[in-house]
This record gives C-alpha cells, structure tokens and sequence, in this order.
C-alpha cells in the first residue's frame, strides 16, 4: 500500500521512508524498529507525538461522493486540525510557525499522523455529502480568518 501524495511531494528521504514503512506494514503488518529509529531521526519528538496520535485513532479521513477528501486530526490539547495530505497543510498553529515561518521542520505532528496513518491503514472513516465537506472547510477558513 503505497501512499498517495499527489500534487506535492516531500523530501525524497521521506518520501522512501513512508514508502518502505508501508511496504513493511502490508508484509508484515507491523513497522520494523530501524523504520521508527529513522523516523525519530527526521523528526524528533513530533514523530513521537504522531504515533501516541495514530495509535489514539486522532485521524479521521473525511470524503465526499465527489472524491474530494480531507483529513481532521483531534489533537493532543483537543482541538480538532484540519490536514490536506494532498499539499502538505495543517491548520495548526504549529504548522503556521514552525513549518511556513520558521522553516525548521517538515511537518507538524497532525500531518506526520495522517502520513503514519495512512502508512498503517488506521485512518476512520468518515463519508459526508459535497455540501457538509464544503461547509466544514467553509467554517475553518472563517475561524481562521478571525485570529
């Protein structure tokens, strides 16, 4: 199980380590050590913090019958951030500072859970109408807008 990262691409290290952590998965159905070891090395604590995410089944995939999908992580503080895997977004204020501003990560620890929860096939399910899923972007984007 390959994991789809159309439109955008991350760091080809990355890239290869989502990639064989997903081949291992599906041969194996587990990750093997040395693969959570590189990731630690990439990552640091935010890969830490994305697996007790994915292992808590923070990650919900949100489609519509028109195939347009997007990812909601409930966060660690309980606020609930919205992930576009297909470029690389997190509404998080994390992502804002430490990944557009700062630019000394490659991912916050919303997107790396909806990248491992992929990876790993734990990802909820959630189908809603093209209506609701607009509606929820909608709100996003106005709450956004007033911080």
């Amino acid at each position: 199980m390959a994991v789809a990262l159309p439109g955008a691409t991350l760091p080809a290290v990355v890239e290869e380590l989502l990639s064989e952590m997903a081949a291992a998965v599906q041969e194996n159905a587990r990750i093997p050590d040395e693969h959570l070891l590189s990731l630690k090395f990439i990552f640091g604590s935010s890969a830490v913090q994305a697996l007790d995410l994915v292992d808590r089944q923070s990650v919900t995939l949100i489609s519509s019958p028109s195939g347009r999908s997007v990812y909601q992580v409930l966060g660690s503080s309980g606020k609930t951030y919205t992930c576009l895997a297909s470029c690389h977004y997190c509404s998080c204020p994390a992502f804002a500072f430490s990944v557009l501003r700062k630019s000394d990560s490659l991912l916050c620890k919303h997107l790396l859970a909806v990248y491992l929860g992929q990876v790993m096939g734990t990802c909820r399910r959630l189908q809603v109408s093209d209506e609701q899923l607009t509606g929820l972007l909608v709100l996003k984007k106005q709450a956004a807008q007033k911080l």
